[in-house]
């Protein structure tokens, strides 16, 4: 019995020295994915929020291109309101004063040249040439929140973001109309010197 005894400890000493072992792995095991998983999930926050803050900066550029292509639109339908009354009351008006009488073809045939006249006038300017106008006659350098306050002031019936205006001059500096200057870390918009045939074309409306 003692044999056995001894046989059956020492057994038992075994099978609890190799349950020791493969606790103590499983452990470790535990601690290497727990850390992993610790990183990974910190990879996936950094990851939403960038995600979160891409989203928002998408459907602000998106609102402001929408809203700019709207004011261009509706700028465009008020421009064009002023002249179909008028010439459709002038055709109205023609017409009966060729049934009542022959003799007044003159007046009538007067009136849609004064709505071809007048409806250029209605066309109100665009951002574009509100900025290339307004750097046209300035002395020096002007930063865009410096551009889209004097907008703003001198236009206070137009709603006139500093973002767009930052936007727009840039477009303008692209296609070589306005020279960007860098001062540290603000930078400065001008207008850039333009050919002969640039002054003549802008002179146009004016002579007209």
């Amino acid at each position: 019995m003692s044999e056995v005894e001894s046989a059956t400890t020492e057994l038992k000493t075994q099978y609890a020295a190799q349950v020791a072992a493969d606790l103590e792995r499983n452990t470790k095991e535990q601690e290497r994915i727990g850390a992993e998983v610790a990183a990974l999930q910190e990879q996936l926050s950094a990851l939403q929020h960038d995600q979160s803050l891409l989203v928002n900066l998408q459907r602000t550029l998106g609102t402001e291109s929408l809203a700019e292509a709207g004011s261009s639109e509706e700028e465009s339908v008020t421009a064009a309101k002023p002249s179909l009354p008028r010439q459709a009351s002038a055709e109205t008006k023609s017409g009966r004063r060729k049934k009542a009488t022959a003799s007044k073809p003159k007046k009538a045939a007067a009136k849609p040249a004064e709505t071809k006249a007048s409806s250029p006038a209605a066309k109100l300017p665009t951002l574009v040439e509100l900025i290339h106008n307004h750097l046209g006659r300035q002395s020096e350098p002007r930063s865009s929140a410096e551009i889209s306050t004097a907008l703003a002031q001198a236009h206070p019936d137009r709603e006139i973001k500093p973002k767009v205006v930052r936007t727009t001059v840039e477009g303008l500096v692209a296609k070589g109309h306005v020279q960007r200057t860098k001062q540290g870390s603000s930078v400065f918009y001008t207008a850039a010197e333009t050919p002969a045939a640039d002054n003549s074309a802008e002179q146009e409306p004016v002579t007209a």
